[in-house]
């Protein structure tokens, strides 16, 4: 896998230097933690299939909920996602986007899931960095062989990260694409 470092300023540094600020080096990576760190709360509630999660501040307190009728890999990842907003996007953040009943949002929706809108890529390029990061990829890649058409072997990978099966394969492929 080529090494290529990430450029100065980018999602994927922010990441980094928040692992590296609270020493984190090993899988799976302790989201919550990060979240405590950063100030924001997490709440569960079930939202509709389509929401993942949002963000919100209220009285200068980050607050992120997460769809609990998704699988706990998935939970992970949106709350990776909303830190990436919270690090990255702040302000917009605190502007936020009035949806139901006046609570200000940002949404894991379908918009982010096609990757079309600029914050919304930079917040999960943050999270795949912040959960699979490139460094402890690459070492549990050199202890095992990988073929990336065996969904078996992705499986094992994305287990000891505690990422969905799907997030893995996109990450690994990204970064062998890098």
């Amino acid at each position: 896998m080529p090494r290529r470092a990430p450029r100065l300023g980018s999602p994927e540094q922010a990441a980094i230097a928040l692992l590296v600020e609270l020493d984190i080096s090993k899988a799976p990576i302790p989201i919550e933690r990060i979240a405590k760190h950063l100030g924001a709360q997490i709440r569960y509630s079930p939202f509709d299939d389509e929401i993942s999660g949002m963000i919100h501040i209220r009285d200068g307190q980050p607050i992120i909920g997460v769809n609990s009728l998704h699988h706990p890999h998935r939970q992970r990842f949106s709350i990776a996602h909303e830190l990436g907003h919270l690090q990255l996007h702040r302000n917009v953040v605190v502007a936020g986007v009035h949806v139901d009943k006046e609570i200000p949002v940002l949404m894991r929706d379908a918009k982010a899931s096609f990757g079309t809108d600029k914050i919304e890529i930079e917040a999960n390029r943050f999270a795949a960095e912040l959960l699979m990061p490139r460094s402890l990829l690459e070492q549990t890649l050199t202890e095992r062989t990988l073929d990336v058409n065996d969904e078996k072997s992705i499986e094992v990978i994305a287990q000891r990260f505690k990422v969905s099966k799907q997030a893995m394969s996109h990450r690994i492929n990204a970064l062998l694409q890098a």
